[in-house]
Parts: C-alpha cells; sequence; structure tokens
C-alpha cells in the first residue's frame, strides 16, 4: 500500500485512509450528522483522528479474541458493562465504542476475569459514602421520608458489584491502552486527537 494511503498500522498491518472515509461517511450520513464538524476543519480533522483511534482500537481486541479463541457467544451485554454515562465517560469513549461488539465484550470479560475488591475496600467506601445505596422510606400520603443509611451488611453486595464494576472498566482501558501502544502506528496526520505534537490539539497547559 502507498504510504499516503495508509492511515495507520495494527500489528505491521494497514488501515488505510479509505476505512477512514467510509467511517466518516457513515457518521454524515446518520441522524447526528448536523453535530459534526465540518470537514477540512481543524475539528473535522480530530473527528477523523478519533475515528482512526477507534478502528485500530477495534483491530487490537479482535486480534486478541483470535488469539484467545474467543467469539461474541456468551458475551455480557453492553448494558450490563456500561450501565450509564458516569460508566462511559469513565471508561473513554473510544473503549467504549468498541464495546459495542459482542467480541470485544467477550475480550473485555477475559482480561478482567481476576479482578476482584477486596472487604477493606468495601468498607472504606461504605464509610466514605453512607447514602450511595440507601432507600427512602415509604411515608403517608405518597410522601417519601428521609434516606436511611445501611449497614455495611445490608449495603455490602451491592458495593462490591459497584467496585468490582468500575476496576474492570479501568483495567480494561488500561489494557487496551497497552495493547494499542505497543501494536499501533499512527500515520502523519491521524495521530492521537490529544496528542500535543499534532496542531490541530488545542488543549494546551
Amino acid at each position: 500500500m502507498n504510504p499516503a494511503e495508509c492511515a495507520a498500522l495494527v500489528a505491521g498491518k494497514p488501515v488505510s485512509v479509505k476505512e477512514i472515509d467510509d467511517r466518516e461517511a457513515v457518521l454524515r450520513a446518520g441522524n447526528r450528522a448536523s453535530a459534526l464538524p465540518r470537514p477540512e476543519t481543524s475539528e473535522g480533522r480530530q473527528l477523523r483522528r478519533w475515528l482512526t483511534q477507534l478502528v485500530v482500537a477495534e483491530r487490537v481486541v479482535d486480534a486478541e479474541a483470535s488469539a484467545r479463541g474467543l467469539s461474541g457467544l456468551g458475551a455480557p451485554g453492553r448494558d450490563d458493562l456500561l450501565p450509564d454515562t458516569a460508566a462511559r465517560l469513565e471508561i473513554g469513549s473510544v473503549a467504549a465504542a468498541t464495546l459495542d461488539s459482542a467480541t470485544a465484550r467477550a475480550v473485555f470479560a477475559e482480561v478482567t476475569a481476576a479482578i476482584e475488591v477486596s472487604e477493606a475496600e468495601v468498607a472504606a467506601y461504605h464509610a466514605r459514602n453512607p447514602l450511595r445505596f440507601a432507600l427512602a422510606q415509604a411515608g403517608s400520603h405518597g410522601w417519601r421520608g428521609r434516606p436511611v443509611a445501611p449497614s455495611l451488611d445490608q449495603a455490602r453486595n451491592r458495593i462490591a458489584a459497584h467496585l468490582r464494576a468500575a476496576a474492570r472498566r479501568q483495567a480494561f482501558r488500561q489494557w487496551l491502552d497497552t495493547r494499542c501502544a505497543t501494536l499501533v502506528e499512527l500515520a502523519p496526520g491521524y495521530e492521537h486527537p490529544g496528542d500535543p505534537r499534532q496542531p490541530d490539539n488545542t488543549h494546551k497547559h
């Protein structure tokens, strides 16, 4: 492939500029097209950089699935891994977008299977957030009473599940970042959107 036609390499295999063009075309044909930046602007180039990050991350995850013999069969649901906006922000937009794929969710489950939280972490969380899992008391005439903080024993399982889910999202994002850093080479013009060396990065210190 002509270098000018290559946006990135993943484990030595090219990602073509055409693939990024096609991804952008799909976005611009969708129902959120009016919210996208105009092509050939600084923000438009940043969108293409983000799309490149997504494509290479998908390639990395697919390669891992192949190496581990995983399919999407039996993978957790997307809402199980990313139940709300906070979870999606926590894991990052690229990692969150990869999890649209059942195969990627199977990789998530494998990569994070050993992640657990300790009793000390659960107790410390409860001490810091005593009302996090409180239930409002039913009152008369449809009013609800003031929430009552559950005991550690009452909240333990919910806190453990909450902390475990957050720890697994963090572990997956770190794993994906590390694998991408190892396997991916980006062409000029397709750098990471946050790379301070590229001219369209506007986050300055």
